[in-house]
C-alpha cells in the first residue's frame, strides 16, 4: 500500500522557517517524482515544488524560488521542503504527492498525502 505522510507544519512568524517532511512507503522511492502542493480555502491547489525521479531535477513555483529548497533522502525514503523567509501568503495546507510519469502537475499525480497546515503570521 502506497503511503505518503507529511509532517513539520505549524505556526511561524513572517520571515521564519519551517521544514516539511514527506515520508513515502509502498513503492520504489526513486521511481517516482514527488512534489509539494498547497491549498487555501476557496482557491485551487497550486504547485509549489517537485523533485523528479531519482532526483535528477527540481522545480519551483516562481513565488517560492530562492526561498524554498526541495531535497530527498533515499536512505529514509523522505522528501523535504525547507521553507525560509516565509510570508503570510505561504499559508495553506501543504500536500506531498507522487507520480510515476509527472512531476509538477497537480492534476496528474498518482498518490497524495493527508496534508499538513502551515500558517505564517504577519
Amino acid at each position: 500500500e502506497v503511503q505518503l505522510v507529511e509532517s513539520g507544519g505549524g505556526l511561524v512568524q513572517a520571515g521564519g522557517s519551517l521544514r516539511l517532511s514527506c515520508a513515502a512507503s509502498g513503492f520504489i522511492f526513486g521511481d517516482y517524482a514527488i512534489g509539494w502542493f498547497r491549498q487555501v480555502p476557496g482557491k485551487e491547489r497550486e504547485e509549489v515544488s517537485c523533485i523528479s525521479r531519482w532526483a535528477v531535477a527540481t522545480y519551483y513555483a516562481d513565488s517560492v524560488k530562492g526561498r524554498f529548497t526541495i531535497s530527498s533522502d533515499n536512505a529514509t525514503n523522505t522528501v523535504f521542503l525547507q521553507m525560509n523567509s516565509l510570508k503570510p501568503e505561504d499559508t495553506g495546507v501543504y500536500y506531498c504527492a507522487a507520480s510515476f510519469d509527472f512531476c509538477f502537475e497537480k492534476d496528474l499525480m498518482d498518490y497524495w498525502g493527508q496534508g499538513t497546515q502551515v500558517t505564517v503570521s504577519s
